[in-house]
């Protein structure tokens, strides 16, 4: 059997290319894989040729938010079955080094993340119409929602992590900036958690009506309206938690101005170095934290999906068949429309 596969072989050079595929081994699942979004580091491989000092310095196979039905399995593999829809978490812990010993195996020495240039050999990912996977990274995602739904219990659980990074939610004021596919998600999450109103800040109107459908009870386009957070600033600042995740340093300029003295900042959001308000950081007791990834909150993104108790299809905003990937890159980098784009693999 041979699979059909997008490989990036360099900046802006993306091919449609077929390998072979091997049977599943002991342990093992084939996946019929069903649908599989770009994130942004997959965006940045794409158009950059990496990010910061992660460059592909080999052909890569990107994707690492995806899911698939099951189409044989391995000797010794329990609790699937075929035909079932799973959605495939993209992280491969060792096991075995200081950090996973100690149960934080989302800071593995040797972790290994599907779609990822950070090693080399590179980890190869998911946007392929077959894939084998160890059946531990297959999480069934019921019969109530499609494969599109399931392919976003990975950003989903990088967004849940980011919210129990903050504590307890219940009736709290939250700030989120950046309404993108992890904004409008961490919206979702919040909500979820209990919080009391949620404002969002972005600089495209496309991605705060998202953010409404998401769960946003007010949305601020700074590019338009720079001083619609000023009321908030009032009396040292009135929200309690601030979730960035934008990577703009004047969102989180807005984000130390207007939390309250001991509140939190969650940095979601990655870019280079910035500078910082240290004075106002300091004078206001704040506390900012960064939030990386996911762990056992994977499972939870999958049993929430797939409850639709977090109902993710607001943030799908286009569908290209695997043979139309170049496309599909190329509408992902347009910010005005895009959202979160998903490849599909029909054979």
């Amino acid at each position: 059997m041979r699979a059909r596969l997008a490989r990036l072989h360099g900046q802006r050079d993306l091919r449609l290319e077929a390998q072979d595929v091997a049977e599943p081994g002991e342990g093992e699942v084939l996946l019929k894989m069903a649908a599989g979004g770009i994130c942004g580091s997959d965006l940045h491989y794409y158009q950059d040729g990496g990010f910061g000092p992660i460059r592909v310095r080999e052909p890569l196979i990107p994707g690492h938010e995806a899911s698939g039905h099951v189409a044989a399995l391995g000797a010794n593999v329990p609790g699937l079955a075929v035909g079932e829809l799973v959605a495939v978490n993209p992280s491969q812990p060792c096991g075995s080094c200081r950090f996973c010993g100690e149960g934080l195996s989302i800071h593995c020495l040797n972790m290994r993340f599907m779609g990822s240039a950070m090693r080399v050999p590179h980890t190869q990912g998911m946007f392929r119409d077959w894939l084998v996977v160890p059946a531990g990274q297959c999480f069934p995602a019921g019969t109530l929602v499609g494969a599109g739904e399931a392919a976003c219990a990975e950003p989903l659980a990088v967004c849940l992590h980011a919210v129990a990074e903050a504590g307890d939610l219940t009736g709290r004021r939250v700030l989120v900036t950046g309404a993108g596919p992890i904004g409008a998600l961490v919206v979702a999450a919040a909500r979820h958690a209990g919080a009391a109103e949620i404002v969002v800040t972005d600089l495209a109107d496309a991605a705060l009506e998202r953010a409404i459908a998401m769960g946003a009870a007010r949305v601020v386009n700074i590019r338009r309206d720079p001083a619609g957070l000023a009321p908030y600033e009032a009396d040292k600042g009135r929200f309690d938690v601030a979730f960035e995740c934008s990577a703009a340093e004047p969102a989180l300029r807005s984000a130390i101005a207007t939390v309250r003295p001991r509140g939190q900042i969650v940095q979601v959001g990655v870019t280079g170095d910035i500078t910082l308000p240290l004075n106002a950081l300091v004078g206001k007791e704040l506390r900012l934290v960064g939030s990386q990834r996911f762990d056992r909150e994977f499972a939870l993104a999958v049993e929430l999906i797939g409850s639709r108790r977090i109902d993710v299809r607001p943030i799908i905003s286009h569908r290209f068949p695997i043979e139309e990937a170049v496309q599909a890159f190329e509408q992902a980098g347009d910010r005005s429309a895009a959202c979160k784009v998903q490849l599909t693999f029909l054979s």
